[in-house]
């Protein structure tokens, strides 16, 4: 009878073994093989992102720069391409690899996702710039082309992302920037900045650090093979050449030249006592805490006073319509104003 009731459990606990490991969709294995279809899949699309980048940059895309691209070996790089191949996605001609027609839609898909996403971070969210490309590069692998459309559409159908790199159409079509490097001007030259490369990223903090974004109006002011200086929002900035280049830019004539505000200080400046008035909030501030900002009332032409600093030194306390709000300096720097006395002249 004991010997029946072992059996019994045993037969029980290897059919729970089993149940666990083979359930059809639920089981460990299927769960396992999923994951591996979906990280095969991944692969194979940042492969066919790096090709598609290569072949728009004239470069020559081979089973090395994919792996190198992938942080992978060399075998599973020429693995993945293959199987890329065998899906029709890829076209191999005299040992030269490049993306068919369906892969270059397959990769243009993914840069629509990526570059939307990042649209979708920088003008809805409060995610810090440094964040935007991983972000992006996870759900540029989920998003349905349906969802993309509803994405596109929430946002007004924009045509670049937050660093200006064009935003492909459902269709594909693509709106290129146009620019140049920076590194190509010379001194004196009046520019707009259109794109600022996101890759690798140090480069790209320091390029945020300088508080530069598509749209900023730039005078040239000396270019050499150890700096390249110029003034933008009456500030003077100076890159590495190496980084200046990673800044793409397009030449403005010069009765094109918009009439920059007169000079601004930040509020972070004001003093308890001081009174001033906002002219704006820098577009360095985005999403989430740009709106919280102006929910508080800090609007161009709006009357601010300092009123007092916490012992630390931060927060400052400040007067705002009547009401009193505490911002951190880090927030106080995002606001631009004017005195008090210089507003009413």
């Amino acid at each position: 009878m004991l010997d029946a009731l072992i059996s019994l459990l045993v037969a029980a606990l290897a059919a729970a073994i089993g149940a666990l490991f083979w359930w059809p969709e639920r089981g460990l294995y299927w769960r396992w093989r999923r994951a591996q279809q979906m990280t095969e899949r991944v692969l194979i699309e940042d492969a066919l992102k790096h090709i598609h980048e290569s072949e728009m940059n004239g470069g020559r895309p081979t089973a090395q720069s994919v792996a190198g691209a992938l942080q992978t070996s060399v075998g599973a790089a020429t693995d993945l391409l293959s199987k890329a191949q065998a899906r029709n996605l890829l076209q191999v001609t005299d040992d030269r690899t490049s993306l068919s027609p369906e892969g270059r839609d397959y990769a243009l898909q993914i840069i629509r996702a990526h570059r939307l996403w990042e649209r979708f971070l920088a003008d809805k969210t409060g995610f810090a710039e440094d964040e935007w490309h991983k972000q992006a590069h996870h759900y540029e692998h989920v998003l349905s082309p349906d969802e993309l459309d509803a994405l596109s559409t929430r946002l007004g159908n924009p045509t670049h992302d937050p660093h200006g790199d064009p935003i492909p159409t459902a269709n594909g079509k693509v709106v290129p920037h146009g620019g140049r490097p920076l590194t190509d001007m010379a001194a004196g030259d009046l520019v707009r900045i259109v794109h600022l490369e996101d890759e690798p990223a140090p480069l790209y903090a320091q390029l945020v650090a300088e508080e530069l974004r598509p749209g900023l109006q730039v005078r040239v002011a000396e270019v050499s093979p150890q700096r390249l200086r110029f003034w933008a929002s009456g500030d003077e900035h100076v890159l590495a050449p190496v980084v200046a280049a990673n800044v793409s830019v397009v030449p403005l004539l010069q009765h094109q030249e918009e009439t920059e505000p007169s000079p601004t200080e930040r509020l972070a400046s004001l003093k308890p006592g001081e009174k001033a008035q906002v002219v704006s909030i820098s577009p360095v501030s985005r999403g989430n805490e740009r709106r919280r900002l102006m929910d508080l009332g800090i609007l161009p032409g709006t009357l601010i006073e300092a009123e007092m600093t916490s012992p630390s030194g931060d927060p400052t306390a400040y007067r705002v319509r009547g009401a009193m709000i505490a911002l951190r300096q880090e927030q106080a720097d995002l606001i631009n104003i004017t005195p008090a006395e210089e507003a009413v002249r």
